[in-house]
């Protein structure tokens, strides 16, 4: 199948993605149907966490780029023709997407390490029961746990609120890249309304914070003046990614 008919038919393309992984599937996908009506309520039924409403969902797709190709298409194209079926099915949807990435050469299916390297609950979870609960408290320096969502300062962990980590993150992530203000309240507020979303100047409030906390090592989230912020990591620095790597960008 062309790289054009996936683009210019998305339904095709998921039914061609199908049959790839599971020609099974493909074959029943083809045919009419049955009942969809019927199907949505037990969907529906399942049990959720009092207090909790589904607001979205995430595909993980395990699929290296020689494999793609080999298929005649390309990652990129793979996620364009999603994004054209969900905004054929669903127009009012928002959809995000980034790639993963992995060390070379990392065994396991495709699929769970790329669950992974893009931090999925459950996997994670798993990865934890392999590492050591015990810190050394005499350790010196700055660890950033990615995969425990932690911060360590001289061996003991530092009190970061949930938006302090990501703003951290965020930048660790994108190490020696300078990050304007406006990306930083784009990347780290969407989906809030303008209302809730902070100004430029209230990102320099949070980055004050952020430094505060991390006492003498303020200096490792630097200020470009002017344009925005920069991670810079010293020899004191550690960055711990779990067993995946980091996958930031975007498609």
């Amino acid at each position: 199948m062309s790289t054009t008919a996936l683009l210019d038919r998305p339904t095709t393309a998921v039914r061609h993605l199908r049959a790839v992984n599971h020609p099974a599937v493909a074959e029943a996908s083809d045919a009419p149907a049955a009942a969809p009506a019927a199907e949505a309520p037990q969907a529906a039924s399942r049990a959720l966490p009092a207090g909790t409403a589904p607001r979205g969902f995430a595909l993980y797709v395990g699929l290296d780029e020689a494999k793609a190709a080999a298929s005649g298409v390309s990652l990129g194209v793979l996620v364009d023709a999603l994004r054209r079926t969900i905004a054929e099915l669903a127009p009012s949807a928002e959809t995000y997407a980034t790639v993963a990435l992995a060390p070379v050469g990392a065994g396991g299916r495709d699929v769970d390490v790329v669950r992974l390297a893009l931090h999925e609950p459950s996997a994670v979870a798993r990865t934890k029961q392999e590492e050591p609960e015990d810190e050394d408290p005499s350790a010196g320096g700055v660890v950033v746990d990615i995969s425990r969502k932690r911060v360590l300062i001289d061996g003991e962990s530092a009190a970061f609120t949930f938006k302090e980590f990501e703003l951290l993150q965020y930048l660790v992530l994108r190490e020696g890249r300078t990050i304007e203000r406006t990306e930083l309240v784009t990347s780290l507020w969407q989906g809030t309304t303008d209302d809730d979303a902070p100004g430029e100047r209230t990102i320099d409030v949070h980055v004050r914070r952020l430094r505060a906390k991390l006492g003498r090592y303020e200096d490792i989230v630097r200020t470009v003046r002017g344009v925005g912020y920069r991670f810079d990591r010293h020899a004191d620095v550690v960055i711990r990614y779990g067993h995946g790597t980091p996958s930031p960008d975007r498609f």
